[in-house]
């Protein structure tokens, strides 16, 4: 059996149950310790520990959100996208789980580069997962979520550029057992089962084990057959132990989660899908409506459309208290991601580009603190010790004829099939006859001012290939070494100050290899050869007019490189090029807290973010050259906050908010170049804003919460200035109600929430036609934006007065709002921008049964 099954068959619902059941009668009743990481402030607030020590939100000197575990269950909060409509300055895009953007203050964090720094730092129980590929996780048994706003590089390390999210897991309990099990069933199949069971084990240990499985079927549908888009397949386990003896606490906690989806619904809306055989139009050209997408059986082994996942890693923790004042915390860990993502990249059913994503990494992670905490100063100073291996390889399989057809503006057959619209992409089978195509690449000679026979056209199209396969693989490796320290001092009761400073030091060596797999590229090697001398010119486009041109190999006889379409093969096809690269850094931070009342703080910090350098790497300017590395300076924004916290109403009303600015220096940013995409130093930019958020219990029956977030990031200088940043609304807002009364010896509660935001651009050009004029396929099209909008969810549910058992029903986005998460993508660099489907209405029932104390 395998490792993965093994670990799900620990976490059935009886097994689960049975054992809990029979501990809660055996546990001894007398109330138990609070544990450090979820103990509760006076009134029941939460308490934090954003800053390293434990503390009441009011009293963090910077925008802090943080959410209670119950909170997320109570508004069905599952995933990260789900998290980010309710916290101000935060938004998260799930395109995929393999593919998230976590956007802070208008940052976006999502590169998959193995070589690239994350901005936002993304932390499970103090150890970093912010590699992209790796860190969207589910959110199950949680103790609860920390969004850190503001440069934080000096409380979490050498990714907190802009801001940090940190996920505290519940923890084992020695002392009280307690068993959970949740199911639910609605409509696109959806289904989900989460389990939990805390067992105290005697002599101060605890066992946790904790589970979710989830699966819904595809909400765009599939016009070619098979498996519809967008569907959802996740299993994730967690099992930890606590041994508290005392002055010592020991956490050990493993995490693994597989993820599969079906393809990702990249459509596009330049064309109708049609079937690639006969040409019939079967669906039409809305951005949330079915489409027609395949990945040829040629491509990846015939690997389908789709992601395969999995996620895991092991963390120690361990907490050591010398005194009261004194105390010992030291993480270590280990985790490894791997996943395989194929996606139709053209968004249309003829098979112009076919694409994916192999990114593998593994991370080892040290850190010790040592903090002092008295009534008038607190400190910590410790280090890190961070070590990365990981790689990105995308292969790509190009239709050289269909490509062709593309660049010349002629999918619909060019006039070939009478009265045929332009909308409308002709059948396969034109794409093979050399007449037609062999025309098209005498009209792009033409374009270049070369008059190309037709003999020597036709044969050029008769070599071209309906399967050109070729990849690029980029790696890196990283060793980290961080020293830090922070401290705050009591000046007066009311006025505390404070500050810290962090400097790392990164050893870097990134590595790059592309090649063609069969053959060179016909295509490519027509394009190259039209901007050569006349002579060399003449000679190449004779050389691929010879038969079989793709496949022979290059000699004295035959001097024709290797072309590659998207990408050149380095070296010997394939030969593999590395660079080491090494940085330091400081970052720091200063704030003023004063207390106006017991009730209320206001604040004042500055804060020095650092990216670190990047040794980026892309492919050879021609066929057979060497990688081209180069070192991108740091990234740095200083960033001013003020803001105020309060806690009113005898601690049922807390409201805060806060102003920022900020001003970036070297930002870096996505341009395309050809048919790839480089990061690029864009110059300076800016942002500021406002966030807002209130919680506030009014009566015994009602919660409320509610957010609003106004953020102004455009860049200040370059082509792109003015320019909004990517996936980042000037404004979003959020609010939620629980009304919650006793009916007839059950409770009976009712949470409707709103989520709404408003204008968003997907890509840092804001799809601005100036800005797309020397792409390979230029866009004068600017449509990849989601305008404003709102979602609606609903949830009502009963359970007993005890909360033992629980039944409701629930409902997302009521209205079925027409919305879409991402737009561009891959399909960009041939021109066939796409575009993915927001989620549509989903709902359900459920029932969960909860025995002994959380």
């Amino acid at each position: 059996m395998s490792i993965r099954f093994a670990l799900l068959a620990l976490v059935s619902p009886i097994a689960l149950l049975a054992a809990t059941d029979a501990a809660a009668q055996e546990a001894t009743p007398a109330p138990a310790p609070a544990q450090p990481d979820a103990a509760p402030a006076d009134g029941g607030e939460i308490v934090v520990t954003a800053q390293l020590v434990e503390q009441r939100p009011m009293d963090v000197p910077f925008a802090l959100t943080a959410l209670q575990g119950k909170f997320l269950d109570d508004l069905g909060i599952t995933e990260f996208d789900k998290l980010g409509q309710f916290v101000p300055g935060f938004d998260v895009q799930n395109q995929s789980p393999n593919n998230p953007g976590f956007v802070m203050r208008g940052i976006t964090s999502d590169s998959g580069a193995a070589y690239n720094e994350p901005r936002v730092s993304v932390f499970q129980d103090g150890v970093s997962i912010s590699k992209s590929r790796g860190s969207y996780v589910e959110l199950f048994d949680l103790d609860r979520v920390e969004i850190a706003k503001g440069p934080q590089s000096t409380l979490y390390g050498r990714s907190g550029l802009i801001g940090a999210v940190n996920i505290v897991q519940a923890k084992a309990d020695p002392h009280n057992a307690y068993g959970y099990v949740y199911g639910q069933y609605g409509n696109f199949g959806n289904y989900r089962v989460d389990e939990t069971v805390n067992l105290p084990l005697g002599g101060d240990v605890g066992l946790r084990v904790a589970s979710r499985f989830k699966q819904r079927d595809g909400t765009i549908e599939n016009l070619l057959g098979g498996e519809d888009f967008n569907s959802i397949k996740s299993e994730a386990v967690r099992g930890s132990l606590r041994w508290a003896p005392g002055a010592l606490t020991f956490d050990l906690i493993g995490n693994y989660q597989h993820d599969e989806t079906s393809g990702t619904s990249f459509k596009s809306i330049a064309y109708n899908p049609t079937d690639p055989t006969t040409g019939a139009v079967i669906g039409d050209r809305g951005r949330n409506s079915a489409a027609a997408l395949a990945s040829p059986s040629t491509f990846e082994r015939g690997r389908p459309l789709g992601l395969d996942r999995d996620v895991w890693g092991v963390t120690g923790i361990a907490n050591y208290a010398f005194s009261d004042k004194l105390s010992l915390n030291a993480i270590g860990s280990y985790r490894k991601f791997a996943g395989i993502e194929v996606f139709d990249a053209d968004g249309i059913s003829l098979p112009a580009l076919t694409a994916a994503e192999d990114a593998q990494g593994d991370q080892t992670m040290s850190t010790a603190r040592l903090t002092w905490k008295d009534d008038r100063f607190t400190a910590f100073f410790g280090g890190t010790y961070f070590r990365e291996n990981g790689f990105q390889r995308t292969p790509s399989q190009f239709d050289e004829r269909v490509a062709l057809a593309r660049l010349t503006n002629t999918l619909n057959g060019g006039g070939a099939i009478p009265g045929r619209a332009a909308t409308d992409p002709a059948p396969i089978a034109l794409f093979s006859n050399t007449a037609f195509t062999g025309q098209l690449l005498q009209g792009v000679a033409a374009a270049y001012g070369v008059a190309l026979p037709t003999a020597q056209a036709q044969a050029i199209a008769a070599n071209l290939k309906s399967g050109h396969q070729e990849t690029s693989t980029n790696s890196g490796r990283t060793e980290s070494w961080d020293l830090f320290g922070d401290a705050t001092f009591t000046i007066t009761d009311g006025l505390d100050i404070g500050g810290g400073i962090r400097w790392s030091h990164d050893a870097k060596t990134t590595g790059f290899s592309s090649a063609v797999s069969n053959g060179r590229s016909i295509l490519g090697g027509f394009i190259g050869a039209l901007g050569q001398p006349a002579a060399t010119r003449t000679a190449l486009l004779g050389a691929l007019a010879v038969p079989g041109a793709a496949n022979i190999p290059t000699s004295a006889l035959y001097p024709v490189p290797l072309f590659g379409l998207g990408v050149q093969p380095t070296g010997t096809n394939g030969q593999l090029y590395s660079a080491d690269h090494d940085d330091s850094g400081f970052t720091w931070r200063a704030n003023i807290k004063y207390a106006i009342s017991p009730q209320a703080n206001v604040y004042v910090n500055y804060a020095r973010g650092r990216r670190p350098e990047i040794l980026s790497v892309s492919g050879p300017a021609a066929p057979g050259g060497a990688a081209r590395f180069s070192v991108l300076p740091s990234e740095t924004v200083d960033s001013y906050e003020t803001g105020l916290k309060t806690a009113l109403a005898n601690r049922t009303l807390f409201i805060d908010g806060a102003v920022f600015y900020y001003r970036y220096s070297n930002f870096q940013t996505t341009e395309q170049q050809g048919t790839t995409f480089v990061t690029v130093n864009a110059g300076k930019a800016e942002s500021y804003g406002f966030e807002g958020q209130l919680t506030w219990k009014p009566a015994a029956w009602v919660n409320v919460f509610g957010s609003y977030a106004y953020n102004h990031s455009r860049f200040a200088s370059g082509a792109r200035e003015g320019n909004h940043f990517r996936l980042s609304p000037d404004h979003s807002a959020a609010v939620a109600v629980q009304f919650k009364a006793p009916v007839g010896g059950v409770n009976i509660d009712f949470t409707p929430s709103l989520t709404w935001q408003s204008k968003v651009f997907f890509d840092d050009d804001n799809d601005l036609p100036a800005l797309q004029v020397n792409n390979l396929v230029p866009d004068l099209v600017q449509d990849e934006l989601q305008g404003s909008y709102a979602l609606a969810d609903a949830r009502l549910g009963l359970e007993t007065a005890d909360g033992r058992w629980r039944i409701e029903g629930f409902v997302t986005n009521i209205f079925d709002q027409k919305y879409i998460k991402d737009a561009g993508n891959t399909g960009d660099a041939l021109g066939m921008p796409t575009f993915i489907a927001g989620e549509p209405r989903i709902y359900g029932i459920a029932a969960s049964l909860k025995i002994g104390k959380r």
